[in-house]
């Protein structure tokens, strides 16, 4: 059994996994650290010196001015801001993935249409086999290609 699972282990399609959950989690992180330190603040300036991360509802009846401090006083928020943030990152992400699948595609011609390899029966109108001389639908003879 241990065999078995030291040639799982080392096969090409797991390695190109974890190499890739690895660079994903990396870049996941350049990703937050953009849209949180980059983006966000010119946005939030254009909109009015919003902080989008200080962004929240305070669901109990005291006042807290951050979101730091109604967590510390343990009192049930609803951080807008920061799901904001969240659902930006996830579009960036889902974009640059999207790009890259895209150009792999482009590369290993997987987005190039599939030859034409039937025709149309012009009697019953049936999908066939372009060299075919009989419709197997309707078994009309058809004209050679």
């Amino acid at each position: 059994m241990l065999s078995e699972f030291k040639a799982f282990a080392i096969k090409g399609n797991v390695i190109d996994l974890a190499v890739g959950f690895v660079v994903g989690a990396a870049f996941g992180k350049i990703v937050t650290s953009f849209t949180t330190d980059i983006l966000m603040p010119p946005i939030g300036l254009a909109l009015g010196a919003v902080d989008f991360s200080n962004l929240f509802i305070n669901l109990s009846s005291k006042h807290f001015d951050t979101i730091a401090a109604a967590k510390a006083a343990g009192a049930p928020t609803l951080n807008i801001g920061l799901f904001l943030n969240t659902i930006i990152d996830f579009l960036i992400i889902a974009f640059a993935v999207f790009m890259l699948v895209k150009w792999i595609n482009h590369l290993t011609g997987a987005d190039k249409p599939a030859p034409v390899n039937t025709k149309e029966c012009p009697y019953c109108v049936s999908s066939i086999p372009i060299p075919a001389t009989r419709c197997p639908h309707c078994t009309s003879e058809l004209k050679a290609a």
